[in-house]
């Protein structure tokens, strides 16, 4: 097959797993989708392709916008979708960050067996639902006042240091190190402020979870051992992100573009995809306010893991140094971030949207927006972590609750191909609202108990249908598609035993 026709949009494959939509009507570079066929059947399915050609309408998009293998429908830009946009003349947009920015996953190692935990999955399940806050609403694990709010927002994971949540190697194996220099507390809205101060160490709800696994299956040792993996050893994996703060930061910066920049929102075909032009005081304003809500939510999941560990402690009767909880890595995956990419140029230097009349490639900073994807530096970049840089950043990619999980490392091919970028999770298949007229919430927490050994404790029953593991790609499927490509390459797999969510 060397064309795949969706609906009025045709595709055309440039290789294995990497499908292109040309430049036409408006827009400024072609898109990719990176995908086997069984995924494209299912991105095609909804509004995800249309999307996707939207966003290459953006001023200052260069070389193509790129859908992941998960892609989905989203809010204006596709959910797997990557975009770069040139930091003095493109632009940045919040819809291509998402409402919950900093979304992300970080996973803690221990030295304990799945044989050590078999017997007890209920009694750890009970202990962590119980003294871990989830559920819409207020609720954290530290709820303090404004002042800490700014805190947090101008000190990341420092603040968890400082204040004893978090030990120095916390720190220097999460992305950036926990802490966004950029931050500006004065450009988040007091209303956001006021969300956030009681919800910091908190789950939240939708598909946000705590996640105890066991590894199933290592596939590079010598990555695994520097990632501290083995098989059938038991970590912990947290997903969730700046909460109430987050999404009324998001909100309150698209009101302001769309009334601000009304003439370049006119030229988007969707205006869910409202920008601000880079330069304009709305573009640094944002910016500041999106890292300093990436502070936040790094703080949030590291008061998550501190608890866990509280939460080990008394369900194993030891300290959590003894059982080495230590983190492996977080990593974000709805995020903007100026970073240095080749890309391509004319004889006279200029810019190019894409590499059809390349002269040459020259480096540039752009604003790579990653919504619901993994940045994937491979070895050697100085951003990597010195713990990684030998080997590639570590990414986590998780599945359904009733599906594996895979931790993978930065591939060889990623900053040629994707801007650094990989897969974020396995991907949505349905949305919540037709997940709870599919299933029932107690039939899959009886069904996952009794048929897999995974025990799963939610606030509803509804929430456990929306997450049900059928509502969800085939993850093994999404992670064969970045291996192949070498943008994400497997270093090993993990099972759920327990999960609770929100």
């Amino acid at each position: 097959m060397t064309t795949y026709e969706a609906d009025d949009v045709t595709l055309h494959k440039v290789r294995d797993f990497v499908w292109e939509i040309p430049r036409e009507d408006g827009m400024r570079t072609p898109a990719r989708v990176l995908a086997s066929e069984e995924l494209l059947d299912e991105i095609s399915e909804d509004m995800t392709l249309e999307q996707l050609k939207n966003s290459t309408h953006l001023p200052g998009i260069t070389r193509y916008a790129i859908c992941m293998p998960d892609g989905h429908q989203g809010y204006g830009f596709p959910v797997g979708g990557v975009g770069a946009m040139d930091t003095q003349d493109g632009c940045i947009s919040p819809g291509a960050v998402g409402y919950d920015i900093n979304c992300g996953v970080r996973m803690m190692t221990t030295n304990l067996t799945y044989e050590d935990l078999q017997g007890r999955e209920q009694e750890l399940v009970e202990a962590l639902f119980a003294n871990i806050p989830s559920g819409l609403g207020g609720g954290g694990v530290y709820e303090g006042d404004v002042d800490d709010v700014d805190d947090i927002l101008e000190n990341g994971v420092e603040w968890a240091l400082a204040n004893d949540w978090a030990v120095p190697a916390d720190l220097t194996h999460c992305e950036d190190e926990g802490y966004r220099p950029d931050a500006d507390p004065s450009a988040i809205s007091q209303k956001a402020k006021d969300r956030g101060k009681n919800q910091v160490g908190s789950l939240g709800s939708g598909n946000h979870f705590l996640e105890v696994q066991r590894v199933t299956d290592v596939y590079l040792d010598d990555v695994a051992a520097e990632f501290g993996l083995e098989p059938d050893q038991i970590v912990v994996l947290i997903h969730c992100g700046s909460r109430g703060l987050g999404h009324q930061t998001c909100n309150d910066y698209l009101r302001k573009i769309e009334k601000t920049h009304a003439g370049l929102l006119d030229t988007l075909p969707d205006r869910e995809l409202a920008a601000a032009p880079a330069g304009s005081q709305l573009a640094e304003e944002y910016y500041g306010a999106m890292c300093a809500a990436i502070n936040f939510a790094w703080v949030n999941r590291q008061l998550i893991m501190h608890r866990t560990r509280q939460v080990f402690e008394k369900v194993f009767d030891r300290d959590w140094e003894s059982m080495e909880m230590d983190l492996l890595y977080d990593v974000a995956h709805n995020i903007a971030k100026k970073e240095v990419h080749e890309v391509p140029v004319d004889a006279d230097g200029t810019v190019l949207t894409d590499d059809a009349d390349a002269a040459g490639y020259e480096e540039r900073e752009l604003f790579v927006h990653r919504k619901g994807a993994t940045r994937a530096f491979p070895a050697g970049r100085e951003e990597v972590p010195p713990a990684y840089r030998a080997v590639g950043q570590p990414i986590i990619i998780p599945g359904s609750m009733g599906a594996g999980s895979y931790v993978l490392r930065g591939g060889e091919e990623s900053m040629r191909l994707t801007f650094g970028s990989t897969a974020h999770g396995a991907g949505r298949l349905m949305s919540r609202t037709q997940a709870k007229k599919e299933y029932w919430g107690g039939d899959v927490q009886t069904a996952l108990r009794e048929q897999q050994h995974i025990y799963v404790k939610a606030q509803s029953g509804a929430t456990v249908a929306e997450e049900a593991p059928g509502v969800y790609k085939d993850v093994d499927e999404v992670v064969r598609v970045s291996d192949a490509l070498g943008i994400g390459d497997k270093v090993a797999r993990t099972f759920p035993v327990c999960n609770i969510k929100g």
